[in-house]
Parts: structure tokens; sequence; C-alpha cells
């Protein structure tokens, strides 16, 4: 069966660009908050721009977020966080405040140390990758991504990294704890490597 995508939306920038690169591979993409929708789709997405507090205030307002933990906290869909959609699932931000977040994953995002390098960190960045994990399958040798951000999610469990880049401190950038996965570059906008990534994403829970 070939996958369905649906792509959540908070009000995000980077959402038309991310269902673009997902209609590379298939067909059944939508971008939807409805329950139905999120019931029936075979992955699910979070794509998000922007600071942890105010990404976290429109994912409460927009987003069914009991039906959403049910489908992938219980019922174990395939999801993909990105950016700020990978943050937001840590216990906690520190951007502007401290503030809650869906508490999916320990950790807590907290902001670069960059040391002379300007922030945010902008542009393509190598990532080491750390752990097996199948959404970085054939990435040994193209692990050239694109990053926009000045905060990092430091886990607390680190067998939940599987990999990490460098900008003035090393971070975190790739977690999965079973079906949950959460990237801190944009695949979106890391060309080839990105396309090998949801390529990936979207044939987990597809054997």
């Amino acid at each position: 069966m070939a996958p369905t995508v649906c792509i959540l939306d908070f009000s995000s920038g980077n959402v038309g660009s991310v269902r673009n690169i997902f209609r590379t591979f298939t067909d059944q993409v939508i971008i939807s908050n409805e329950p139905n929708d999120i019931e029936e789709a075979t992955h699910l997405v979070l794509p998000g721009v922007g600071a942890f507090g105010a990404a976290m205030e429109k994912i409460r307002r927009y987003i069914p977020i009991q039906m959403l933990e049910e489908v992938v906290l219980q019922k174990k869909k395939p999801f993909l966080g990105i950016c700020v959609g990978m943050q937001v699932l840590a216990d906690k931000g520190l951007e502007y405040g401290e503030h809650a977040g869906l508490g999916w994953i320990q950790g807590v995002v907290k902001k670069l140390e960059s040391g002379e390098q300007p922030l945010p960190h902008v542009g393509w960045n190598d990532i080491t990758i750390t752990k097996s994990t199948p959404l970085l399958n054939g990435l040994d040798a193209i692990r050239d991504f694109y990053f926009v951000h000045s905060y990092a999610f430091s886990l607390r469990d680190r067998s939940q990294v599987c990999a990490v880049a460098e900008y003035g401190e090393i971070f975190d950038c790739v977690l999965n704890q079973g079906n949950i996965f959460g990237v801190q570059f944009h695949p979106e906008k890391s060309q080839k490597a990105g396309q090998r990534l949801v390529k990936n994403f979207l044939e987990i829970g597809q054997e």
C-alpha cells in the first residue's frame, strides 16, 4: 500500500516546501489538522520554523494533540518532526523564557553555544551519524544538510541520538525513539540528502 502523508500545520512557513518534497515520492500528501486525516494517514509530519514558545501556543490552538498522541504514542504511526517540529517534542524549551513542550522525548531545548560564530546557524553542515536508524539509511556518503536555528534539542537519553553536528559546540540533530523521528535541519532544503531522508521515512512501517 502506498504511504499516505498528513502534514500538520500550525501556520509554519515551511509547510508548502515540505509537502513538495514528499510529493516527489507519493501523490498521497495532504496538509491537514483534521482528526480523520490524522487517523487515516500512514505517516505524520510536523514541520516548524520560529520560536519554541510561539510554536507550542499555535500547536495547542490548531492541532488536536490528544488525537495526535493517540495515533503516535499508542498506535505507533511513523512521525517526523522537522526543526521546531522536532524541538517541541522536548519536555521544555528555554527560548524567550521557559515553555513546556509536548514531552514525548525527554530533554531540553537550549541556545546553541556557538562561540564566535554568529546566530542563527544558517547554511549547510555535515552531520555525524552516531547510531543506526532507518531514517538515515544510505546517508553515510551524503551527510550535508541545511540548517536554520539558534536553539538545539539536548536529549536526556543519549541512546535516542542518531546524529550530531557541530557549530561552536556539538549538538544533537537527529533523534529516534521507536516510531518517532526528529531532525533539526530542513530536509526540504537539503537537495539529494533531504530527498533520501524523506524516502527512508516513507519506507518505515511499509514492510
